[in-house]
């Protein structure tokens, strides 16, 4: 501390009028709030890691030059183990949605919009901050690996899986975590800055509402969908799916103005990848905090985390069979209970919507699939108006299921989205805000599923589903393009899509 002031006061020029120690954080690195006689405060950090107080500055210097909303540092030591920075105040995005939070997930529009805002801006310090950043400073390491990735599932095997005593076989546990490390890191969006801890305690808020940066030191090359998994599928947040849902939209669009990004498809795909490996790195922090050290507040996020694999695991699949069925078997376990439906509802999780962003269908088919096809197995999906006529099977089978979607709430009637169809967004937020069409949608696919699957063991050839609305422009389209894509990322076969009264027309290829 004696050190700290001695930075200050060359610094300033004087010692500091009132110097007061801000509450710890999850690291050993203390902080000061140093204020002078004229009330102007800084921020003073005190480190015991040189390397990565280096990372900090380095990376806080970067971000400054390329006018990124990240502290200033103000003043280093010579052995770089303390600094000053510039106070950002102390109204964190955390403190501020803690009504939402604590209600259950149950967010204020204001509290919406902070979240939204925050969202917004990442991608601005990942893919503009990563321009001319020299890796080679961050700390621990300069990029996501395969290395990292394993070190961070083999924590959560010895820190969490051990300790529930779960028997599982090693070896095929091993097999599964290299796959999965191998995925993770395939992909060639690695060029960007990953955050790494990008949470709502580190982002701090000014009068306006306008998003700071903060305790990114442990940052480094990597993929950018990291940091929104780590953000979105934090258990405690509790993010209602809809907003969820809505966040992942506004990240995406946002990355857009800054990268090229992949079809929506393959961005939903990548991130749930991200989504199970954040959910078992924490778990792996969990366990080592809550049953090693025996902090109760880790041991109290456990069920919450549980649950957000549980609803991940029903809502879709991953080519890893035994660390599946490992996790299957974990979350049924007596003590990772099943949260009651208030509050899975709360934490955001609808079954008839396995994917947090819902594409247009004219970015393309998914890359994700389900499980390989056994038969040549095509499946036609069309919406239609039942003031037109049912569409013709021109297969010559017959034709297959009609639905009728008019006993559902019809967003036709009023005036906002009367030029919409069901694949635009405001349309998908009425429908599923109303929740009558997730309802129907469920025994649907139910239906479909086991459907679609004895015809691919008979190898059937052609299969056809319908969906009837009055003017075959909202709740039917919305239902065509929704089974359609949950039967090819389930399934991988080819479908094809007939928005008839829209005339649109898409093809999503056998993967």
């Amino acid at each position: 501390m004696k050190q700290l002031l001695e930075l200050y006061k060359q610094w300033r020029g004087a010692e500091p009028a009132v110097t007061e120690k801000l509450p710890g954080a999850g690291s050993n690195r203390e902080y000061y709030r140093m204020t002078d006689g004229e009330g102007r405060s800084v921020i003073g950090c005190v480190g015991t890691s040189r390397d990565e107080n280096h990372a900090f500055v380095y990376l806080a210097r970067h971000f400054t030059k390329r006018k990124l909303p990240v502290p200033e540092v103000l003043a280093v030591s010579h052995d770089e183990l303390r600094y000053l920075q510039t106070d950002l105040g102390a109204v964190s995005l955390f403190d501020a949605i803690r009504g939402g939070r604590e209600a259950g997930g149950r967010y204020t529009l204001k509290e919406q919009d902070l979240l939204k805002r925050t969202i917004c801006a990442l991608p601005d310090i990942q893919i503009r901050g990563a321009r001319e950043l020299d890796f080679s400073n961050c700390y621990p390491q300069p990029a996501f690996d395969t290395d990292s990735v394993l070190f961070d599932l083999n924590y959560f095997k010895y820190c969490f899986l051990k300790a529930t005593e779960l028997d599982f076989h090693e070896l095929k546990l091993e097999a599964d975590f290299r796959l999965l490390a191998k995925d993770l890191t395939a992909a060639g969006d690695e060029q960007c800055f990953l955050y790494r801890d990008f949470q709502a305690r580190n982002v701090m808020l000014s009068e306006d509402g306008s998003p700071f940066f903060i305790d990114f030191q442990g940052g480094r090359r990597g993929p950018y969908y990291y940091d929104l998994a780590s953000f979105l599928w934090q258990a405690s947040a509790k993010y209602p799916h809809k907003l969820r849902r809505e966040l992942v939209y506004e990240y995406y669009n946002a990355l857009k103005q800054f990268t090229e990004v992949p079809s929506p498809h393959h961005f939903v795909a990548r991130l749930s990848l991200f989504v199970l490996f954040r959910q078992l790195q924490v778990l792996g922090a969990y366990g080592f905090r809550g049953y090693f050290e025996r902090k109760q507040h880790f041991i109290d996020s456990i069920p919450p985390a549980m649950q957000n694999i549980r609803e991940l695991l029903d809502a879709t699949y991953f080519p890893y069979p035994y660390l599946l069925s490992l996790l299957k078997r974990l979350v049924d376990l007596p003590q990772f209970q099943r949260i009651s439906a208030t509050a899975s509802r709360a934490d955001g999780y609808k079954t008839t919507d396995k994917n947090p962003y819902k594409p247009h269908p004219q970015d393309g088919p998914a890359t994700f699939s389900k499980y390989d096809a056994q038969g040549p197995l095509v499946v036609k999906v069309y919406s239609f108006s039942y003031r037109k006529g049912i569409p013709e099977d021109e297969s010559g089978n017959g034709g297959g299921y009609v639905f009728d979607c008019r006993s559902t709430h019809n967003p036709g009637r009023y005036e906002p989205y009367k030029q919409l169809t069901g694949l635009d967004e405001p349309v998908i937020r009425f429908l599923e805000d109303d929740g009558e069409i997730l309802t129907f949608l469920d025994s649907v696919y139910k239906l479909a599923d086991a459907h679609v699957r004895r015809y691919i063991q008979r190898g059937f050839t052609s299969l056809m589903f319908s969906f009837g609305c009055t003017g075959g422009q909202h709740r039917s389209v919305y239902s065509a393009q929704h089974l359609a894509e949950h039967i090819h990322e389930k399934f991988g076969v080819e479908v094809r899509i007939c928005h008839r009264e829209q005339k649109i027309t898409q093809v999503l290829q056998k993967k």
